[in-house]
């Protein structure tokens, strides 16, 4: 199998993953990246991006994604296209495969491999995506002001989703499948106070409606029993708060991650328990899941990368 010696080997290319190769490439480290399954990353499906500091007027996801690709190109950046399929962390220079034929051995290892949303697997999750269908309330919620929107979900990341929602839309309907919350009794009396949330327990969305994005939402109460109901609910806005996975598996033999997959770091740091290995962005974020986090903190992981290099 063809293998290959590098300083720096950043997998994945979201905010994250190209800032550290803008950082990196900046340092001289003649960075290599992969930009994996989906170059660019989660904003690529986002249609504008308007929290993103530099762009008063917003952006579109794609052209942000390629604003950075080209800045991290400039700084000698060698991206590729490929996925990561094996990793041997067991000792430096580490060894990342890639589809399936080529190892890459890296002296410096930056992880942005990102995290994908969950979604309930209904074909017009697909069809809407960008025209009403999300799964990041903090990205798009601002769009559905004074609008009617629902989160599916209920766990604290609906919760939190819907309670954010509810202060931009003029209505917000939690849509959850079992007769009762999961999340924490803090998150639920938030929801069950707030005036503008409704909880619509045991319901199942089935599929979604509208001509020029979503209108409505086909629901299902109490699926599969004697007293089953199908109706249709208007909505503008239909939001998946199902939770994240992080895309870590290949990691885990080597790295600590919590239940969920993400990777654990050195509080404050990129840093894993692999010296010279660093998490950055989604992939070791449950917490925020921003752009502007992931960037930052592929800026860390770059600048640790050097630090590691020259010690």
């Amino acid at each position: 199998m063809e293998t290959e010696q590098v300083k720096c080997l950043i997998i994945g290319s979201g905010p994250a993953g190209y800032t550290a190769a803008i950082y990196a490439g900046r340092a001289n480290l003649s960075p290599v990246l992969y930009a994996g399954m989906q170059p660019g990353g989660q904003l690529t499906t986002t249609t504008d991006v308007e929290n993103f500091p530099g762009y008063p007027a917003g952006i579109g996801g794609p052209e942000l994604m390629e604003d950075l690709r080209k800045q991290a190109e400039r700084f000698g950046a060698d991206i590729r296209y490929g996925v990561a399929t094996a990793a041997d962390l067991g000792s430096s220079p580490y060894k990342i495969t890639i589809d399936n034929d080529k190892v890459i051995e890296a002296r410096t290892l930056i992880i942005a491999t990102g995290a994908t949303a969950k979604y309930l697997g209904l074909d017009d999750e697909k069809k809407y995506a960008g025209m009403g269908v999300s799964a990041c309330a903090t990205c798009d919620g601002f769009f559905y002001r004074k609008k009617v929107v629902a989160v599916v979900g209920g766990g604290d990341t609906a919760c939190e989703e819907a309670s954010y929602l509810a202060g931009l839309a003029s209505k917000v309907y939690m849509i959850v499948r079992k007769p009762f919350l999961r999340a924490s009794k803090v998150m639920q009396q938030r929801v069950f106070n707030n005036p503008k949330i409704e909880v619509l327990f045991e319901h199942n969305a089935i599929g979604l409606y509208g001509e020029n994005g979503v209108e409505g939402v086909h629901l299902v109460k109490r699926k599969g029993e004697a007293d089953e109901q199908r109706y249709d609910l208007p909505i503008d806005g239909f939001f998946l708060a199902i939770g994240h996975q992080p895309n870590s598996d290949i990691f885990k033999p080597w790295l600590d991650t919590d239940e969920v997959g993400y990777i654990l770091t050195e509080p404050g740091t990129p840093r894993t328990k692999v010296p010279g290995v660093f998490a950055a962005g989604d992939v070791a974020d449950p917490h925020y899941r921003q752009a502007i986090t992931a960037a930052a903190s592929g800026c860390k992981a770059a600048i640790e990368a050097e630090r590691y290099l020259l010690a």
